[in-house]
């Protein structure tokens, strides 16, 4: 993100109309490591599988209508499967994790926090109110629109 697009998401006043999504130019400039934490919100057994094959980064997936094989992102394949899981998201799940959780298994399309208060039953303005405080929690931002 630009200088500029920085300095414009510090003008911004979100409100509960604001989409929210995971900026994930965030993780570099922070210098998080964004698979380790990705890797937190998989099964046991899908972190087993990772664990003990560190240098998997892509398996075929053969699509189930075309029989297609695709080369895909491992990592990526595991947490669409792990979304849809029933306990992906649970009242236990944190609030930033929950979020965070609706994005990946929404691949990242951006939400209000009316719109993920349905999915995570939490009030809408107390996601607003964590997503938009001092702290940038795992990079989850509002979308600017010079961002496209």
């Amino acid at each position: 993100m630009s200088t500029s697009a920085s300095a414009a998401s510090r003008r911004v006043k979100p409100t509960l109309d604001t989409k929210f999504h995971i900026d994930y130019e965030w993780w570099n400039r922070d210098g998080q490591e964004l698979r380790v934490y990705l890797l937190s919100h998989l099964s046991s057994e899908q972190r087993g599988f990772f664990s003990e094959h560190r240098d998997t980064e892509e398996v075929d997936w053969i699509d189930p209508v075309t029989a297609e094989v695709h080369q895909v992102d491992a990592l990526q394949r595991a947490l669409q499967e792990a979304a849809r899981q029933p306990d992906f998201i649970t009242a236990h799940t944190s609030l930033v994790d929950a979020v965070f959780r609706v994005f990946l298994a929404n691949n990242n399309t951006p939400l209000t926090p009316v719109e993920l208060s349905q999915q995570i039953e939490r009030p809408p303005m107390t996601i607003l109110r964590t997503l938009t405080g001092a702290t940038i929690y795992k990079g989850i931002r509002p979308v600017i629109d010079d961002e496209s």
